[in-house]
């Protein structure tokens, strides 16, 4: 005969029972919701960039279930297809978000942008050789390199760089920014008003080797190391690239100074029927084994900045720029870019005032504005500003009319020699054509555009007094408008100096496009500093 159970048998059997419930419930549940390791695939829109972490991908599948089948794209050229919101891939992973969340703004439809977590991360810096590097620290005072720096020795022509296209490429346009960035000099993100001139001409002329994918690019360094003095890419495939040792001169890694733009790899859901997987991938692709595989295999910086760098990835990234947050600011860019590369020279008409009041200091003051705009002057501005080679400067002096005309094409030192010398510190006219001279300026430049149309031209007229001789402004206008729409499309940027008139000037300036920089408020440097590189 068995014994009665006592109650607390009674008790412990009870809630056993509940227990073993409880677990069926929840078992059930689980059934019915979907065990979290259930194999799935997820097609990913991806930059070609990201090729590099397909050996991740076995483990991945592995430890969650989880194939990833990439289809992979420039960044740009993702982005286009993303903007249209018809989605074909269930996430997208690109090196940066950032040009898609633009065109979003754009459309009116930002809010609709899709969830979003960084993965990774890495600048877009420059790698030079060891000996280059060494010679434009020597030329800078505190030995720390500035995109400015590498601005002013490649309009110099002493500097040779790859760097992919911005149009295609995310390394090309973070670069871009960034040296736009740097050129605008407020610290903050470009503004449309930043890049109303072309800053970058400069810059670009020593843009030596392109391609549309930043890998095509790095091999294509490889091969043609010899005629380049460095590549702009990004910090991972420029440690990759010297890890590889097909280099025979490994490149030195620059942080410039006045700021970098960082890609942190976003991973974005477009399907969010496939949030359960996605927020899977994204908790594994974040954990800490799998960002140190990352780290050590790609050479791209975790995101959790407690877990300890491998050597190469211990230097400090310094200041992070901002990204424009105007899709008119990247266009604008881009079409600097593109007048750049499709080789379009550029000239300008000096039109000089040399009557009497110009002489003794003012005229010194113009001499040293030439000077500094020939590269020696040495601030960050200067050296964005600066005549590069490629450029055809035309001096024209005049005083009760045209006194001489002369033009140089900058291609090296000696050029800027012959420019300095067509600026005498003697000869000035007792009075001062004002609009005659830019009557003349307009016809040497319709000479030069019928003979090339595509020239970029335009003309700066400096003058420190009152028009009393020649035509007056009036006749002026109405011979401009006369004359053929290639030549009224150039520009003239007049400098107020001295006793000048203002309103004329302004008015002459405001009917051609262009505008009046003020050198009675400023120094006569930074009045030219302040138009230059404005074309159209």
């Amino acid at each position: 005969m068995t014994a009665p159970d006592s109650p607390g048998r009674l008790r412990r059997r009870t809630l056993a029972s509940l227990a073993l419930a409880c677990l069926c419930v929840l078992a059930t549940l689980t059934a019915c919701s979907g065990d979290e390791d259930e194999p799935v695939t997820l097609r990913v829109l991806a930059s070609s960039e990201l090729a590099d972490m397909q050996p991740l991908f076995d483990d991945l599948r592995r430890d969650t279930g989880i194939t990833l089948r990439m289809e992979y794209q420039g960044t740009v050229e993702a982005t286009a297809s993303l903007v249209t919101g018809d989605y074909r891939h269930d996430l997208a992973w690109l090196s940066s978000s950032r040009p898609f969340q633009l065109k979003l703004k754009e459309g009116g439809r930002q809010a609709d942008g899709p969830l979003s977590t960084s993965i990774m991360r890495s600048p877009v810096v420059v790698g030079l050789k060891p000996e280059v590097a060494e010679r434009l620290r020597r030329a800078a005072p505190d030995g720390q390199l500035s995109w400015a720096d590498l601005a002013d020795a490649a309009a110099a022509g002493t500097l040779k760089y790859a760097m992919a296209d911005p149009r295609s490429s995310n390394s090309g346009l973070a670069a871009l920014v960034g040296v736009a960035t740097a050129a605008a000099g407020t610290g903050g993100a470009l503004r449309p008003e930043d890049v109303s001139c072309d800053r970058l001409r400069g810059f670009f002329a020593g843009h030596a080797l392109t391609d549309d994918s930043s890998g095509r690019l790095t091999d294509a360094y490889a091969r043609s190391e010899d005629g380049l003095d460095g590549l702009i890419t990004y910090e991972s495939e420029l440690l990759t690239l010297n890890r590889a040792g097909t280099l025979r001169v490994p490149l030195e890694i620059v942080y410039p100074k006045d700021g970098i733009v960082l890609s942190d790899y976003p991973l974005m859901l477009l399907d969010p029927a496939k949030r359960a997987a996605y927020d899977r991938l994204t908790a594994w692709l974040r954990s800490e084994p799998v960002q140190r595989k990352i780290m050590e295999r790609t050479l791209r910086r975790p995101v959790d900045p407690g877990l300890t760098r491998v050597p190469s990835l211990r230097t400090p990234l310094g200041n992070a720029l901002y990204f424009p947050d105007s899709q008119a600011v990247l266009d604008r860019l881009l079409a600097d870019y593109a007048d750049a590369r499709g080789g379009r020279p550029a000239r300008v008409i000096f039109l000089l005032d040399y009557s009497g009041s110009m002489r003794g200091e003012r005229i010194a003051n113009l001499r040293a504005t030439m000077d500094g705009l020939s590269g020696a002057d040495g601030s960050p501005s200067g050296k964005f500003a600066r005549f590069h080679q490629g450029e055809t400067l035309t001096v024209v002096r005049f005083g009760g009319g045209v006194l001489d005309e002369q033009s140089v094409t900058y291609k090296g030192a000696p050029d800027l020699e012959r420019l300095r010398g067509m600026l005498p510190d003697d000869g000035f006219d007792a009075s001062t054509a004002v609009w005659s001279a830019l009557d003349h300026g307009y016809r040497t430049a319709a000479d030069a555009v019928a003979k090339d149309s595509g020239q970029r031209v335009s003309i700066v007229l400096m003058t420190d007094g009152e028009n009393n001789a020649g035509m007056s402004l009036d006749a002026f206008l109405a011979r401009y408008a006369a004359l053929p729409p290639a030549a009224r499309a150039v520009r003239t940027y007049t400098v107020r100096y001295g006793e000048a008139d203002p309103r004329e000037l302004d008015r002459a300036a405001r009917a051609t496009g262009g505008h009046m920089a003020d050198a009675t408020g400023q120094s006569l440097l930074n009045a030219f500093k302040e138009i230059r590189g404005c074309h159209e």
